[in-house]
């Protein structure tokens, strides 16, 4: 089905089996980001139905900020520079999402495996450009980037860069998990020093789910009361 965003009339054709037949869901158009309800009664239009946009405020305004952070060197990144992950668009509002950044296939499997334990779905990059293009446009709720990857050391990433340069609206609202065999899993002055929520050694990743269990609780709580007071405010 084509269906066109209500906002900036972008055209997107959906394959059918993707759109609900009885209830509605919430997607994100891929070009101006505006929420677009899907689903129900459009089900079944024909032609090219115009998505309905949810209200300015609805639309994910950190996204903006992680654009105007950047300087002009990544300032370059566009759609055109990752690769094309229809599945993104199509995630339901509340869906926790991870990015994976690893350094060998092997471990990829082995994080995808222990953050869905964790009931987090999953994206894989392939590489360094791929990523920081998801990253502008997409938010991830956890990100995980191993030593090495993209050929590079985690202390001159330039992922690891990207997320030192967010507004810090953002980037308390992003899990950041840096992984390496240079690391003692858990050593929070290391983690404090690499600006990440947890490092971990490799050689721990059969058990990365349950080290994140618990440093993901220990970082919700923490920033509880301060979250709490943001909302009170009506600046969560």
């Amino acid at each position: 089905m084509e269906l066109a965003c209500g906002r900036c009339k972008a055209k997107l054709n959906i394959p059918d089996n993707k759109i609900p037949k009885d209830h509605t869901i919430q997607v994100t158009c891929p070009k101006c980001k505006a929420k677009m309800t899907l689903g129900g009664k459009q089900a079944g239009a024909k032609g090219t139905p115009e998505m309905k946009t949810a209200p300015t405020g609805a639309s994910r305004p950190e996204l903006t900020q992680v654009r105007s952070a950047q300087g002009s060197g990544e300032g370059a990144y566009s759609y055109e520079d990752y690769s094309s992950d229809e599945s993104l668009i199509f995630y339901a509002e509340g869906t926790k999402l991870a990015l994976i950044m690893a350094d060998h296939p092997q471990n990829a499997e082995k994080i995808q495996k222990s953050l869905k334990q964790l009931g987090y779905e999953c994206i894989s990059t392939p590489d360094t450009r791929d990523a920081i293009g998801k990253l502008r446009f997409h938010h991830f709720d956890l990100v995980a980037l191993s030593d090495g990857f993209g050929g590079q050391p985690i202390e001159n990433n330039q992922i690891t860069h990207f997320m030192n340069r967010l507004p810090m609206s953002v980037r308390r609202r992003v899990f950041l998990v840096f992984l390496s065999d240079k690391f003692k899993t858990m050593d929070n002055m290391m983690a404090f020093a690499r600006s990440a929520n947890v490092v971990v050694n490799t050689r721990d990743l059969d058990k990365l789910h349950l080290v994140l269990k618990k440093a993901i609780s220990e970082n919700e709580k923490f920033y509880k009361p301060f979250m709490d007071t943001l909302a009170e405010v009506g600046k969560a």
